[in-house]
C-alpha cells in the first residue's frame, strides 16, 4: 500500500505501430530457426537493452526537478538533529539563539528528558516576533526566584506553616500563586499562561495543580525546580469544592465587607471562572490589588485568558509595555516558554508531521469546533468551510468538467490538516479533491489525526491527542479556526499565526461572509469585566485603550491587538 498521499504513479505508456495489434517478438523470430549468428545478435541486443535501462535509471536520479530536491533537502534539515549512527548524514548544528528561541528559553536542561523544548524550532518557520530584552531578563530573574522558593526549599516550608493561620504578621521571603487545574485543555493552557503572567508581574512563585494529567502532558519549564504543586499540599482535597461561597473567596468577602485592611490573611481564593460576579471582578482594580498583594498564598481557579484586562490596571500596564512592546505577542512568547509537550506527546506530533505534512509545499490547518446540538457533520458547516477556504484562496476550487481540467507539469502539493471531533468534514474534503481535479492543477491531500466523537476532558489519551493536534495546527503555514474555540486560540498563539476565523453560525445557516481575518494572534478573553474601578460604574472596557479591543468572534470579549 502506498503510504504517501502525494506519490504519483506513472501512467501506463502504450507502444503502437500504427494499428491496434501488439508486437510479439517470439512470433517474428521463432526460436527453432535461430542460427548461431542470430544468437550472437540476440545477446548483443539484450546487452544494449540492459545498458539503456541503467542509463535511464541514472538519468531519473540525477535529473529530477529542482523543486523535488529542495523538498527532500528541506525535510532532511527539518529532521536530522544528530548524524550519529549514519556515516553519510551531516550533523545539523543549531546555534544557541535558534534553540533558545532568541533567548526566550533557558539553557541547562537535559535535552533527552524533553525533546520538544529544543527540537520544536526544527519544525516551524522562525518567528518574526522577538522577545524583548526586558522580558528575557524578567524570565531569568523569575527562574532564580522559583529555584529559591520552590517546593522543598526552606522558604517554601516556612510559607506552608502560615496556611494554618487566619492572619499573619510577617509576609516572609516568598509569596505564591497556586493555579487549580480546571476545565478543558485549551482553557487550562490559556488560563495557566494568564496566571503565570500575573506571577511574573507580582513577584510570586507559580505552583501548578497537576489535576489528572498536567504532569503527563507538559515538561517542566523552569530549570532546577519543579512547577508542580507537591502531592501532599494540605489544601489539594479542597480544590474541587472551591467556589464563590467559599469562606476565603475574595469576591464574597468584598461583598460581605469582610476584608480587614489592617490585618493580612494567610491565603485568599480568587474565583475568576466564567460565571464570576461583579465582586469577583474587583480583582482587576488597582486598589484591590494592593490588598491582594499582601497575602502570601493565592489559590486561583479560572478558565479564562484574562491577560487583556491586566493591561487596564493602572501601574501594571507600564510594566506590561516594557515586557511586551509588541502588545499582541503575549501568549506567543509565554506559550512557547511554558508549554513543551512531553516526549510521549511529542512523538505523536513528529510522527504525524513526518508521515503526512513534511513533504507538502504548503500546509493548511482547519480547526472545526461545532457548538450545535446533535450528531455532525452539518451541511451548513461544510458549506462554510468550503466558502471560506476558496474565497480566501487558501484552497482551490474543483473542476467538475474533468476533460477541461488544468494540467500542470510540476503541481504544487498542499497538505490540509483538519482537526475535529467528527471525521465528516475531512472526509467530505477528501472526497471532493479525489473525485475532481483542482482548477489550478494543485494536488490536495487531506488528513485528520483523530476523531474522538465528543470531548473527553478527563481522559489522558484524549488530552494527549488534543495537545498534539493543537501543536500540529501551529506548524501550518495558514490556519482557519472556529469562533469561540480555545483550541484554536492555543494553536494560533503558539504558531504566531493570524487565522481566518469561521464565524459562529446562527439557526444552522452558514454566515455570509463565512470567515474573517483575525486582528491579531492573541486569544480572546471571553468574560471580561465592564467596570470603571475609579468611577465605580459600568463602562465599555473595549474602548478604553487602542490596544485592547472587542474580539472578532465574540462581541463582548476582549483581545490584545
Amino acid at each position: 500500500m502506498d503510504q504517501s498521499p502525494y506519490r504519483r504513479r506513472s501512467s501506463p505508456i502504450r507502444t503502437s505501430t500504427g494499428g491496434s495489434k501488439s508486437v510479439n517478438f517470439s512470433e517474428l523470430v521463432p526460436m527453432k530457426y535461430l542460427s548461431s549468428g542470430t544468437m550472437n545478435l540476440t545477446r548483443t541486443f539484450t546487452t544494449c537493452l540492459i545498458l539503456c535501462s541503467v542509463l535511464v535509471v541514472f538519468s531519473m536520479i540525477f535529473n529530477h526537478h529542482p523543486s523535488d530536491s529542495n523538498r527532500i533537502m528541506g525535510f532532511a534539515e527539518a529532521r536530522v538533529l544528530d548524524g550519529g549512527g549514519f556515516s553519510n548524514v551531516t550533523k545539523i548544528e543549531l546555534n544557541d539563539s535558534d534553540k533558545l528561541l532568541g533567548g526566550l528559553l533557558a539553557s541547562g536542561f537535559d535535552e533527552g528528558s524533553c525533546l520538544s523544548r529544543y527540537q520544536s524550532v526544527l519544525y516551524r518557520k522562525p518567528s518574526p516576533y522577538k522577545p524583548s530584552p526586558y522580558l528575557i531578563s524578567k524570565l531569568r530573574n523569575y527562574e532564580l526566584l522559583h529555584k529559591r522558593c520552590g517546593p522543598g526549599t526552606e522558604s517554601y516550608k516556612e510559607a506552608l506553616k502560615k496556611l494554618d493561620q487566619d492572619h499573619i504578621d510577617d509576609n516572609g521571603e516568598c509569596k505564591y500563586v497556586v493555579w487549580v487545574s480546571f476545565s478543558g485543555l485549551g482553557n487550562r493552557i490559556l488560563s495557566l499562561a494568564s496566571v503565570f503572567l500575573y506571577a511574573l508581574l507580582t513577584d510570586r512563585v507559580l505552583l501548578v495543580d497537576r489535576g489528572k494529567d498536567m504532569d503527563e502532558l507538559f515538561c517542566e519549564p523552569f530549570p532546577g525546580m519543579s512547577w508542580l504543586l507537591p502531592l501532599d499540599f494540605s489544601m489539594t482535597d479542597q480544590f474541587d469544592g472551591l467556589n464563590q461561597k467559599s469562606s476565603r473567596c475574595y469576591g464574597g468577602m468584598v461583598k460581605n465587607q469582610a476584608i480587614d485592611t489592617e490585618k493580612t490573611l494567610s491565603y485568599l481564593y480568587l474565583h475568576l471562572v466564567h460565571d464570576y460576579g461583579d465582586h469577583d471582578k474587583m480583582f482587576f482594580c488597582e486598589g484591590d490589588q494592593n490588598v491582594i498583594g499582601k497575602v502570601p498564598w493565592l489559590i486561583v481557579k479560572t478558565d479564562n485568558y484574562f491577560v487583556p484586562s491586566l493591561w487596564l490596571i493602572p501601574g501594571v500596564d507600564d510594566e506590561l509595555n516594557k515586557l511586551f512592546p509588541e502588545k499582541a505577542t503575549v501568549f506567543h512568547h509565554l506559550g512557547r516558554y511554558l508549554f513543551h509537550p512531553t516526549n510521549q506527546v511529542w512523538g505523536l506530533v513528529t510522527r504525524y508531521y513526518e508521515a503526512y505534512l513534511a513533504h507538502a509545499d504548503e500546509k493548511i490547518g482547519i480547526q472545526v469546533r461545532v457548538f450545535d446540538v446533535g450528531a455532525g457533520p452539518f451541511q451548513h458547516v461544510m458549506d462554510q468551510i468550503s466558502s471560506c477556504t476558496q474565497k480566501e484562496k487558501l484552497l482551490p476550487e474543483v473542476d467538475t468538467l474533468v476533460e477541461r481540467s488544468r494540467q500542470v507539469r510540476t503541481p504544487k502539493h498542499k497538505a490540509v490538516l483538519v482537526t475535529s471531533l467528527s471525521s465528516g468534514y475531512s472526509e467530505n474534503l477528501k472526497s471532493m479533491y479525489w473525485e475532481y481535479p483542482t482548477s489550478t492543477g494543485e494536488i490536495i491531500g487531506v488528513h485528520q489525526p483523530s476523531q474522538e466523537g465528543y470531548q473527553q476532558t478527563e481522559k489522558k489519551m484524549h488530552n494527549g491527542k488534543a495537545l498534539a493536534e493543537m501543536y500540529l495546527l501551529s506548524l501550518t503555514d495558514n490556519l482557519v479556526t472556529s469562533a469561540w474555540s480555545t483550541f484554536g486560540y492555543v494553536a494560533q498563539g503558539l504558531g504566531g499565526l493570524k487565522p481566518w476565523i469561521l464565524y459562529k453560525p446562527e439557526n444552522r445557516t452558514a454566515p455570509d461572509p463565512a470567515c474573517g481575518r483575525a486582528m491579531s494572534m492573541e486569544p480572546c478573553f471571553h468574560a471580561p469585566p465592564f467596570y470603571d474601578c475609579k468611577a465605580k460604574t459600568g463602562i465599555d472596557t473595549g474602548k478604553l485603550v487602542p490596544h485592547v479591543r472587542h474580539c472578532e468572534d465574540m462581541s463582548w470579549g476582549l483581545k490584545l491587538v
